[in-house]
């Protein structure tokens, strides 16, 4: 069933290495193949929920391999019966 995950990760490093860690983790999502929307605040996508739970856990790993010494995250799932789309959500604004 599809869900959506929203995941912004608050990696604790120097403010010149913030977004090329971001941008790390936005390839680590990339390259899962789930369907994704990069936001100004939050990247979500979509797939199966314990798919997405698991880049949730590897994005905390490139994050520390990466130069964090730690990550703040915050997660947000929408999950419902018949599942959830990105589009279903966003198309009539598109």
């Amino acid at each position: 069933m599809l869900c959506n995950v929203s995941l912004q990760v608050l990696p604790s490093v120097p403010d010149e290495q913030l977004y090329p860690v971001v941008d790390q983790v936005i390839e680590l999502i990339k390259k899962s193949g789930v369907k994704y929307v990069v936001g100004p605040m939050e990247t979500t996508m979509e797939g199966e929920l314990h798919q997405l739970l698991e880049i949730v856990e590897k994005a905390q790993e490139v994050c520390l391999k990466n130069g964090a010494k730690r990550v703040v995250s915050v997660i947000k799932i929408d999950y419902k019966a018949g599942g959830v789309t990105i589009d279903e959500k966003i198309a009539k604004y598109r």
